[in-house]
């Protein structure tokens, strides 16, 4: 009986096509636009964490200040490049500590110039932030000492000033003094924050404070800690140490900051989160929309075929038979619309991620949620129009014009 109920229902389905495919329009559109607004939720919220893990693994950027961002370190003494070695022996859980100073500069290199970020620090730099020399080597003990002409230079910078040519060895000017380079960085990409993080020079601090900035300053403490360590504890421990290194008493407040960026990559994915949860709800208001539309067209349907349904009630067909009749045929409407939503689905989700610059991640329990609910529309907004049919007086309704 089902599957002569189920065959009754296509062949109805089947004979008003036009009809059929604009009411299903409505689920079209809400399960495309639920599975593609998750989809791309996701995937951002991947990009943001892979962005923020580039900026190091288990990274704290201690920098004067109260608080971050322009003006917070406005009148905070800046740190020394002896505070780094002293953390390092003196905190356990920590990987690598290094003193970072930067300064923008304009490179040149034959006839070609770049405006570009240097950056001065020791190799801990590239442990910190895990970066890895593409071709060439890291700077020396003897180099980072005596504040040697040398450098290492971001894949950007590579290709705006050298082109095809090979950098390693070459002559980089900046400002008025050149450097040899003696490696080039592999690239990471874009940043957490939109940055181009290939469009460095990386000189050693020395190097920074003698021929650059004129000064010893240092403006971040990048350190790295451990896999396994505890957060909290070292973050403690920094904050302990850094409160004797720049001689603050009790009644003092703190005159730097430290940030995590795992929590700040939290924090990040949290709020991605948020938004994908409620463009996800929004879209979602439309497979009502179309459920609605469902029954309506499901309620013409059964005032086009009274006589009909009269007939099967006449010659013995019962209640249920015909309630299921009309609510299989709502469902196959809904489940339809649902299957071709995740089609044009997935199409868009694979164009804009392209488009946007974020992954493509295929969620197969949001597609199920998604083809299910659309089916759930079809039995919510299909049980009314059934209903009505299956209670249908044969007698009254073999009498319908």
């Amino acid at each position: 009986m089902l599957l002569n109920t189920l065959l009754l229902a296509l062949r109805s389905i089947r004979r008003n096509l036009m009809r059929s495919f604009l009411t299903i329009l409505g689920i079209v559109i809400g399960v495309s636009a639920v599975i593609t607004m998750v989809t791309l939720g996701n995937g951002a919220t991947l990009a943001i964490q892979n962005q923020i893990s580039g900026l190091g693994t288990n990274l704290l950027q201690v920098r004067p200040g109260q608080r971050m961002g322009p003006g917070g370190g406005t009148g905070a003494p800046a740190f020394k490049d002896t505070d780094a070695d002293v953390i390092a022996q003196q905190i356990g859980g920590i990987l690598a500590v290094a003193p970072e100073a930067r300064a923008a500069a304009t490179a040149v290199v034959g006839g070609r110039n770049w405006t570009t970020s240097v950056i001065g620090s020791t190799n801990a730099w590239l442990e910190t932030g895990n970066w890895t020399v593409r071709t060439g080597r890291v700077f020396t003990d003897a180099e980072l000492r005596a504040g040697a002409a040398v450098c290492l230079i971001g894949e950007t910078v590579r290709r705006e000033l050298f082109g095809t040519a090979d950098a390693v060895g070459g002559q980089l000017r900046v400002k008025a003094f050149s450097c040899e380079v003696v490696g080039v960085l592999a690239s990471k990409g874009q940043g957490a924050f939109g940055n181009d993080q290939d469009d460095t020079v990386l000189v050693p601090l020395r190097t920074l404070q003698r021929r650059v900035t004129g000064n010893t300053r240092v403006n971040t403490l990048l350190v790295s800690m451990k896999d396994g360590s505890d957060p909290e504890r070292v973050k403690a421990s920094l904050t302990q140490l850094l409160r004797e290194l720049r001689k603050l008493s009790d009644s003092d407040e703190d005159n730097f900051n430290v940030l995590d960026t795992k929590q700040l990559a939290d924090t990040l994915s949290g709020t991605t989160k948020v938004l994908t949860t409620l463009l996800g709800a929004v879209a979602a208001v439309s497979l009502l929309v179309g459920g609605i539309g469902i029954m309506n067209i499901m309620l013409v349907s059964v005032t086009e075929r009274t006589r009909e349904i009269g007939l099967r009630l006449a010659i013995g067909a019962l209640e249920r038979e015909v309630l299921l009749q009309f609510l299989i045929e709502a469902v196959v409407l809904a489940a339809l619309g649902g299957l071709i939503g995740i089609v044009l689905a997935t199409g868009a989700s694979l164009a804009l991620s392209g488009l946007m610059g974020v992954p493509y991640l295929f969620n197969p329990g949001v597609n199920l949620l998604s083809f299910l609910f659309s089916a759930g529309i079809g039995v919510v907004f299909g049980y009314f129009p059934a209903r009505r049919a299956a209670r249908m007086d044969p007698i009254d309704a073999l009498r319908h014009e």
